[in-house]
């Protein structure tokens, strides 16, 4: 079974600023995996399928993805439900990470199979200190292997 340290993260945010604020306190809180970002939601499906651009990018699984809703393209949810509807990539890991906080919403992403559901808080401190939290959660945890 690999541990965090094997994973690489697939950070899916349109948001330059969120994204390196992400990737910064997930430093910070000593995860040092491969972090690929990626701008809108068809990225990362042609990225997880290998597809378009991606077509002979290599990919490390196992995964685990950091997934904004608000996306251009393709948004989060028909991210999550193309990846949960494949059998190659049902198993892997999805972490919304987004400023909806809307119940619907939320319980919308747990029924397209979302395993976590983290609401970025509006201001700096506390987005930067949830983020570091989810740093320190990531690096207990145990992931599936991604085969």
């Amino acid at each position: 079974m690999p541990t965090i340290n094997d994973v690489t993260i697939i950070l899916v945010e349109d948001n330059d600023g969120h994204a390196r604020l992400i990737e910064k306190n997930l430093r910070r809180a000593n995860i040092s995996n491969e972090i690929v970002k990626l701008e809108d939601g068809q990225l990362m499906l042609d990225y997880l399928f290998a597809e378009e651009g991606y077509v002979n990018t290599p990919h490390h699984p196992p995964l685990l993805v950091l997934l904004d809703l608000n996306l251009p393209m393709v948004d989060g949810y028909q991210v999550l439900e193309q990846m949960k509807a494949n059998e190659r990539t049902k198993a892997i890991p999805i972490i919304i990470l987004t400023t909806t906080d809307d119940g619907y919403e939320i319980n919308r992403c747990y029924e397209l199979g979302a395993n976590i559901y983290i609401t970025k808080p509006v201001e700096y401190t506390q987005f930067a200190e949830a983020i570091s939290k989810l740093g320190l959660f990531l690096s207990v945890v145990m992931l599936p292997d991604g085969k």
